[in-house]
């Protein structure tokens, strides 16, 4: 690894720890990006219906997709035998969209459409009308219009090209909401917060941060909630104090933790991570085997043997010099990325030293394997 490059990573991550130390000038998160009050969640509501319009690469006359057409027409007062229908220029479609809390009759919301037959694209088809359910089984909302694919489908069985997945689609603003969903976020006078990332201290720091603005108002009940008493006088303005409550500013807890996805090659790592005094070495260690067919033929004009082909096998080691570097007790994460980066070592290898350091006892955070 150049110079150059450990400079730019080193750089890297020191910008980036400035963003995530709890400790710098920019930490400070407001409540309303912490936590949601208990009370105005989203809902989830799904439906099922057809699209159609699509040119020839519909289902391939399933029996569920079929029986949709025959009752949809017969709302019509066409009563046709599912058997003599043909769906290639249709769809069975799995609608699915989240409400949010407080939305009312006539707003719209944006829903995704995806196939669960055997259609190979949904490109240029309509949805139509569709209603969509909650877990009660009532109906909040009705989804209907022309989707929006982020992908393309086309070609035969000689040749095909696939971009995105032609079998999933958008409607933006294609749900009109029928029906509202009762929220309640004020009892016997208070409310409750409710931190989208657990944490002790993070709840107590909530409840002191409250109570700088409004005395005496709240405490932390849990590593989740922080109950809040609306103040005399805010009684009737429930809206004017969340909104106020929602602006105050505090620093968040940030647990010392490293996340590793092994699958993409990514490590993320808080600013509190620890490393005790220790020593690092590593190296890899590459093998080759290269398989090479040869022909063995006999001699010209031979009256004997056979032309065979004989397999040979040519096997190498490449063992790369690897030094062994000692990393002292660091406090920052700058500090531990700068050593490892010493090493000239590849992300992947730079998961191995951590999961090696943690089982070693050097390393004081918490390591999450994805």
């Amino acid at each position: 690894m150049s110079s150059l490059r450990r400079l730019a990573i080193v750089v890297a991550g020191i910008l980036a720890v400035m963003w995530i130390n709890p400790g710098s000038a920019f930490a400070s998160s407001r409540v309303k990006d912490l936590a949601m009050v208990a009370g105005a969640r989203d809902n989830q509501l799904v439906g099922y219906g057809l699209i159609t319009g699509i040119a020839g690469d519909g289902d391939k006359n399933p029996v569920y997709t079929l029986q949709t057409v025959a009752n949809f027409l017969q709302k019509f007062g066409m009563n046709v035998p599912p058997a003599t229908l043909s769906s290639k220029n249709v769809a069975a479609v799995v609608i699915t969209a989240d409400i949010s809390a407080f939305k009312k009759n006539g707003s719209r919301l944006d829903v995704t459409v995806s196939s669960i037959g055997d259609a190979k694209t949904l490109q240029g088809g309509i949805l139509l009308q569709t209603p969509l359910v909650g877990p009660d089984g009532e109906i909040y909302a009705l989804a209907q219009g022309a989707i929006s694919l982020g992908g393309i489908s086309a070609g035969n069985e000689g040749a095909s090209v696939q971009k995105n997945h032609p079998t999933v689609a958008q409607i933006v603003g294609g749900a009109l909401v029928e029906r509202e969903i009762p929220a309640e976020i004020v009892r016997n006078n208070t409310l409750e917060l409710l931190l989208r990332e657990p944490d002790f201290t993070s709840s107590a720091r909530l409840a002191t941060a409250i109570n700088k603005v409004f005395t005496n108002s709240s405490e932390s009940v849990d590593s989740t909630t922080v109950r809040v008493k609306i103040p005399d006088g805010l009684q009737s303005s429930v809206v004017d104090f969340v909104a106020r409550v929602e602006a105050i500013e505090l620093d968040p807890d940030m647990p010392a933790r490293i996340i590793i996805n092994e699958r993409t090659g990514t490590i993320v790592a808080t600013s509190r991570i620890r490393i005790a005094a220790c020593a690092v070495s590593h190296g890899n260690i590459t093998i080759t085997i290269a398989n090479t067919l040869d022909v063995s033929q006999p001699q010209p004009f031979s009256q004997t043997g056979t032309t065979a082909v004989t397999p040979r096998t040519d096997t190498t080691v490449n063992e790369q010099k690897a030094s062994f570097v000692t990393i002292p007790e660091l406090p920052t994460i700058e500090k531990v990325a700068a050593n490892l980066n010493s090493l000239g070592v590849t992300p992947r290898d730079m998961m191995a030293i951590f999961q090696a350091l943690k089982q070693a006892g050097a390393l004081h955070a918490e390591l999450i394997m994805r």
